[in-house]
């Protein structure tokens, strides 16, 4: 039940089902080894990731020995369980409505977990932004930042949408999520009336942030550009100067 989960856990990719191409390698399959784990411990945790429609891609050889990719595209609407709720971010000035789509892990000991795959594709979205959610590790540096902005920031209000109010923990896996820390700062300014995130807004926020690193090296972490960051980016107005 929400009101009983403490932990978030946040990853771009969560192996869970040989039919749902959620994943690509390591750090998918121990995020599911992860949300496995806290369910047969548990633990009181809520997962979320992206539903990434058209998964990564499946590599084939032609007849001379070529390599070639081509989407994995599955439904979302045979396996999962679409939730009522709805949230939203603002990507380039436009409003962008989510949808969460839930799949149950179930642990040893009867407990159930449940994994929320975020999904942009939704009617009224532009269709660039119904795109969002289709393609793990797909696209320009400019579709991962939006992707990441649904993740980090969507994922958030998606659990507030839902009643996940009690989440004391939000463990990042990977950086991925990182941005869900501006919308955690946000949430803070506001419980103070304030009109700007201030340092006794970071440090109230600072212990409720987990992050595990996979790959310690800076080319295994996103950079983007701050006129980019700018430009799409544009949820927050002057609240952080």
């Amino acid at each position: 039940m929400p009101g009983s989960d403490t932990i978030a856990y946040f990853s771009m990719e969560i192996g869970l089902d040989e039919a749902m191409p959620t994943y690509s390698g390591g750090l998918g399959v121990l995020a599911g080894d992860t949300v496995r784990s806290a369910a047969d411990g548990d633990v009181p945790m809520v997962a979320v990731t992206l539903v990434h429609r058209k998964g990564y891609f499946r590599q084939r050889l032609d007849a001379v020995g070529g390599q070639t990719e081509e989407p994995q595209p599955w439904s979302p609407e045979a396996l999962l369980t679409e939730m009522p709720a709805r949230a939203s971010v603002s990507i380039e000035g436009r409003e962008v409505a989510l949808r969460a789509w839930r799949y149950d892990v179930h642990g040893a000991g009867g407990v159930t977990l449940p994994v929320l795959l975020l999904d942009s594709d939704l009617p009224g979205n532009a269709e660039s932004d119904r795109r969002l959610t289709d393609y793990l590790y797909g696209g320009d540096e400019r579709y991962r930042l939006c992707q990441e902005i649904v993740l980090g920031i969507g994922g958030v209000r998606m659990l507030r949408a839902l009643g996940y109010d009690s989440i004391r923990r939000f463990h990042m896996n990977e950086g991925h999520a990182a941005l869900l820390v501006l919308e955690l700062g946000f949430e803070e300014m506001k419980r103070r009336g304030l009109d700007e995130v201030t340092r006794e807004v970071a440090v109230a926020v600072k212990p409720m942030c987990v992050f595990t690193t996979h790959t310690p090296v800076p080319a295994g972490h996103d950079q983007f550009p701050l006129s980019m960051l700018r430009r799409v980016l544009t949820d927050y107005g002057d609240a952080y100067n």
